[in-house]
């Protein structure tokens, strides 16, 4: 496959994904700020920090009003992170990698681009908030629906597939960093009541409280969630299933090409070295410290990949 197709493929994924997880943060955020009102300018502020786009924020933007920070993260032209701006992106590298996506997925992309594009052509109420995020939500499935259902499980569906679970896991782990670290206002909190509403908001923004809730009943206990997100290889955004997806995908790629790569080694290396520490071990050692390395290393092996398959952008 051309580097060329293989970029778009992989880049359509990233930013289908990344449109979903800033809606979940949206989700979070707005319920945050309708059950506690003295807190939701922090809340808001970490949504910003967690999606990577604060500086841009402030930088045009005096507070962090609810319906300022919806706006820029949902539509706002000058942020090109916003969900307007990420499926336009997702739906022209889909566009680029045309005759490698079957029909169906083609017009899932299309579909999504085009229902988005008028749900979002105007500033979005509150009232009308929860039911665009569930559209959103629902046009991502629908194109991760159509990829399973349809592609050749070949390179191009290795290629997506790795997108899809770089981004994932650059998502949770940055959740679990922000909404902890960032946001709870002191270590003095840490098993208080408001260290619990920080630990049920990161559950809902990945959409694991009722998993949680079924596998660990009704105890709040931040190693549990920790454990959880990062080890539970049952949990599809957990880093350890990202992972494992990882270095499956690149697995077969390499069989499909005949040769190992630097890609392959350091996937092998996340999941081994990051991922077989028990929690505890996690926690004594800074979560804050773990998780930083994590994305780094995730970070190191998006370029690798580019670097791998002579990724054009």
């Amino acid at each position: 496959m051309l580097g060329k197709t293989a970029a778009s493929l992989f880049w359509m994924a990233r930013y289908l994904e990344r449109s979903e997880n800033n809606a979940r943060l949206i989700d979070a955020g707005f319920r945050i700020a309708l059950t506690r009102s003295q807190t939701a300018a922090a809340e808001w502020k970490s949504v910003l920090v967690t999606a990577g786009v604060d500086r841009a924020f402030v930088a045009t933007h005096g507070d962090y009003s609810s319906a300022r920070v919806v706006d820029f993260l949902l539509r706002d032209p000058a942020n090109p992170s916003s969900i307007a701006s990420v499926i336009k992106q997702a739906r022209d590298n889909a566009r680029t990698a045309r005759t490698a996506l079957t029909r169906e997925v083609w017009e899932a992309v299309n579909t999504n681009w085009m229902t988005l594009t008028a749900l979002l052509k105007r500033p979005v109420r509150d009232d009308d908030l929860p039911d665009v995020l569930t559209a959103i939500r629902q046009q991502s499935a629908q194109v991760r629906g159509a990829m399973n259902g349809t592609m050749l499980r070949n390179d191009g569906f290795n290629f997506s597939l790795l997108g899809t679970f770089l981004e994932r896991a650059d998502n949770t782990a940055r959740i679990l960093d922000v909404k902890y670290y960032l946001l709870l206002p002191s270590v003095a909190h840490i098993g208080s009541s408001i260290d619990n509403v920080q630990w049920e908001t990161i559950l809902r923004s990945v959409s694991a409280h009722r998993a949680y809730r079924w596998l660990y009943g009704a105890e709040i206990s931040a190693l549990k969630i920790a454990e959880f997100l990062i080890l539970y290889r049952q949990l599809p955004r957990s880093l350890a299933f990202c992972c494992e997806r990882m270095e499956d995908n690149l697995a077969q790629l390499e069989r499909g090409y005949g040769a190992e790569t630097e890609a392959g080694r350091m996937a092998r290396a996340l999941c081994n070295e990051r991922l077989s520490s028990p929690i505890q071990a996690i926690f004594d050692g800074g979560l804050h410290e773990y998780v930083t390395a994590f994305l780094r290393a995730n970070a190191a092996l998006a370029r690798q990949i580019e670097h791998d398959y002579r990724f054009v952008e």
